[in-house]
This record gives structure tokens, C-alpha cells and sequence, in this order.
């Protein structure tokens, strides 16, 4: 999954959503959700409230009936292994620079650390976003985020990656039209935030353990993701796992044809923790590679992300401060480090 905050930083997440008021809940809802796209407005409330319903109690659901075609992923995952099947030499060409504000491109194995107690994740990956022309408003600009994508040179890899990102783009404000009716605010609320988005798409390759593996070094360690939500298409092999209310952690199987969503920080902020941005983690325990892509559906930088109409009242008054999402994401990126 993605880089996760420094360690502590979960504190103010995990500690609001300890409580009695949720129930320990022992898998995910599977939602269909073709009903977005065309149904009666009755069918759209049925959604949202299901939608609804796993955002504020889990925070993770998988939907069917997505309208992505199989054979879409397929492609992105056979590029995917292509890319990750290269010699590091030629992969380190697409390297990562995090520095400031810029963190797309490659993340070699083992590299990428919560913080400097922690252990690295034993995983690779290689983030991309949307792609800006030379004559791009944000790009001439220089805003924060805003940066070439490091397209390894690999026959359609870049045309299968963005013919993949648009898809979930568009499906990713479908979610977002259901989630302001869920609230109770106008259905365009969220959608008017991802006009210019800084959403990502992280592709990644879990290798088998390594040896004398113990069950105990993780794939990817506990965290949450930092934007609207996620859409994770994943392999047959297994790994993620989510941190249920009570604090134990259950597997979320791989579905054939469905993609798991997940809430994310600026969400649960946007729906003053009405919505769930839940503890997760992948441990690789199967003795094969494990791939998947996760599309961050991640906001315009200048969005504020104050609680929407209806998350707000006297009794449940605003719990954060204003703040940009190009602030959030570079507080969210102080925690994260990178093995030379």
C-alpha cells in the first residue's frame, strides 16, 4: 500500500475510533455499485447508504459491478511484472526523489521506512499521477506535487497505465457523488474538489519472504492512506489485512473482479470522523510474488479540507483545523524514509 505516516501519527486516528460505538465486525461488505452509473435515484440512495454504512462502521468494503473490464487489469498487471521483472539498474532509472514536494516514481525492494525505528517494508513500487503537458496551469506554475511522471521505456507500459488511471478516476467521483449523499450534502460536493487531483496510482510487488520469515516483518506495515479513498485491484495470493475496532486484525481475501475500498485520512477529516480511515497492512506469507495497484483518489492541493455540510453540528462540532491537502500530504511525507 502507500507510504504510511511516522510512527505516533496514528494516534489521533486510531484513538477516536477505540470505542464502544462501533461494532467488531469480522469482514468487509461486498457492495455492488452498478446501480451509480444510470440507476433510479432510489437505487443511488441504496448504494450511498450501504456505501455509508461500511465507511462509518470499517471503513473498508470491496465493490462489484465497478465497470472497470477485466481485461484492463489484466494488462496493468502483466505491465506491471514486466516493469518489476527488470534489472534494478533499469528500474532505478525511474527512481523516487523524495524531496520537497515530489515523490512519484520508484521505490526499490526493502528501501521504504515508516521511521527510522522501524524496519523497511519488504516490498517495490512505483507511483504515478495524472500526466501534465509542458503548457499544464499547475505544471508552468510549479505547485507542490506537480511533477513528470519517470515512464520506464517498456512497449505500451504508459498507455495501459493511464487507460487504467482515467478509468479509476472516473469511477473514483461515481464513489464520491455516493458519499455526499451518504452525508447529507450537495452530490457535486466532493466532486468540485478533483477537477485538477493530485490522485496516484502505485503499482506493487510483494516478493515471497525472505528466508527465516517468522510471520512478523510485514510487507507493508500498519498504516492509513492519506487521501479521499482507495481502490485496490490485488492478485490471488493474499497478504492485506485490516486492524478491526477492538484492534485484531483479519484478513480481506482477494475477490475475483471486485476492488476493495478503503477511506482515507482527508475523507474521515472532510466527514469530521464520521467516516473510518482504518489501520491497515499486507504480510506476503505465501512463497510466491504478490502483486496489486492502488489508486490514491486524492484531491486537488488547494482543496480545504474542512468537514462537509451535514458532518458539522452543536453536539459534533469541526475536531481539526483547516488545512490544504498540499499541506497534509507534505506533513504526511515529513514521516516517511527513504534508505539511501
Amino acid at each position: 500500500m502507500r507510504a504510511r505516516r511516522a510512527n505516533g501519527a496514528l494516534a489521533t486516528t486510531g484513538a477516536t475510533r477505540r470505542d464502544a460505538e462501533f461494532p467488531v465486525m469480522d469482514t468487509v461488505p461486498i457492495i455492488d455499485v452498478g446501480g451509480l452509473r444510470g440507476g433510479s435515484p432510489a437505487a443511488i440512495r441504496e448504494i450511498a447508504a450501504a456505501i455509508g454504512a461500511a465507511a462509518r462502521t470499517i471503513g473498508f468494503f470491496a465493490i462489484r459491478n465497478h465497470g472497470i473490464a477485466p481485461e484492463l487489469t489484466e494488462r496493468l498487471f502483466a505491465a506491471s511484472a514486466s516493469f518489476f521483472a527488470l534489472p534494478d539498474a533499469e528500474k532505478d532509472r525511474s527512481s523516487k526523489t523524495l524531496t520537497g514536494t515530489k515523490y512519484v516514481g520508484y521505490v526499490r525492494l526493502a528501501q521504504e521506512s515508516p521511521d527510522a525505528t522501524q524496519p523497511p517494508d519488504y516490498k517495490e513500487s512505483i507511483l504515478f499521477m495524472r500526466d501534465f503537458g509542458d503548457d499544464d496551469p499547475d505544471f508552468v506554475a510549479g505547485r507542490p506535487f506537480v511533477e513528470r511522471n519517470p515512464w520506464p521505456d517498456l512497449p505500451g507500459y504508459r498507455e495501459t497505465v493511464m487507460e487504467y488511471f482515467t478509468e479509476l478516476q472516473a469511477l473514483a467521483m461515481e464513489l464520491h457523488r455516493a458519499f455526499a449523499i451518504d452525508v447529507g450534502t450537495d452530490a457535486e460536493a466532493f466532486v468540485r474538489c478533483f477537477d485538477r487531483p493530485l490522485s496516484g496510482l502505485n503499482l506493487l510487488h510483494y516478493p515471497p519472504p525472505p528466508p527465516g520469515f517468522a510471520g512478523v516483518r510485514y510487507g507493508a506495515a500498519q498504516h492509513t492512506d492519506w487521501g479521499g479513498f482507495t481502490l485496490l485491484a490485488q492478485d490471488d495470493v493474499g497478504g492485506l489485512e485490516l486492524q478491526r475496532v477492538d484492534g485484531t486484525w483479519i484478513p480481506i481475501d482477494p475477490i475475483p473482479g471486485a476492488l476493495v475500498c478503503n477511506i482515507g485520512d482527508a475523507l474521515m477529516r472532510w466527514t469530521n470522523d464520521a467516516y473510518i480511515s482504518n489501520p491497515h497492512r499486507v504480510v506476503n506469507r505465501a512463497q510466491r510474488s504478490r502483486y496489486s495497484a492502488a489508486f490514491f483518489c486524492d484531491p486537488n492541493g488547494e482543496a480545504l479540507l474542512v468537514p462537509m455540510e451535514g458532518c458539522v453540528s452543536a453536539d459534533r462540532p469541526a475536531k481539526y483545523p483547516p488545512i490544504t491537502y498540499a499541506d497534509l500530504l507534505r506533513e504526511r511525507l515529513e514521516g516517511l524514509s527513504l534508505a539511501p
